[in-house]
């Protein structure tokens, strides 16, 4: 199998870390996002929003959008699963991943875009930093009593949120996220996870 992204891609970054965690290996192609070579003819046959990541398996059959290929990898490569067996374990896994889509990313991403371009617009920081806050808390409260958003277990959950945290302890904003004392014992535990860190390039 091929997989279409970039190294520095949160999206990217996601699948990347199934990978790490199922012991298997695909072909990188790199897409030069710089070059805007996401939005060439080749690639926008392959994906056709014009992002990364794309997966190409060697039948021909093509798929786009990180969190749909990450729960087919889950699925069809051998190793432990990512997806738990038990139905409300399983509920809480697709509702975080759901909170990580819909309340956290955009939110996370306004902080760092600001300082990854060296913008620093500090009102889009506030907004960011404040939209956050609720997330956070639900987390926080979430993880009082386990280790893992969906239960004992890593889960897709935690695959999801990882490129965004992510981003945001590597751009300075400790200090947001330290507050909430759960959260950051569970970043600790997920961070040093060996398929976040080759993943994530540590």
């Amino acid at each position: 199998m091929k997989l279409y992204g970039n190294p520095m891609s949160t999206c990217t970054r996601k699948v990347l870390t199934v990978l790490a965690e199922k012991g298997h290996q695909a072909e990188f192609v790199n897409i030069d996002l710089m070059k805007h070579e996401q939005k060439t003819p080749e690639h926008i046959a392959r994906h056709p929003f014009g992002v990364v990541p794309a997966l190409e398996l060697d039948d021909g059959f093509i798929m786009y959008e990180s969190r749909a290929i990450a729960r087919f990898l889950d699925r069809t490569l051998p190793g432990p699963s990512l997806t738990p067996a038990d139905p409300k374990a399983y509920a809480l896994m697709e509702q975080f991943i759901g909170v990580e889509q819909s309340y956290f990313s955009n939110q996370a991403m306004k902080i760092v875009m600001e300082r990854f371009r060296g913008t620093n617009n500090e009102e889009n920081i506030a907004k960011g930093r404040e939209g956050m806050k609720r997330p956070l808390e639900v987390l926080d409260a979430a993880l009082a009593n386990r280790p893992f958003l969906a239960g004992n277990d890593f889960t897709l959950a935690e695959v999801c949120f990882a490129p965004y945290m992510e981003y945001l302890f590597a751009m300075g904003e400790k200090d947001t996220v330290a507050p909430y004392k759960n959260v950051m014992a569970w970043w600790d535990r997920v961070s040093n996870r060996p398929s976040v860190k080759k993943a994530h390039g540590r």
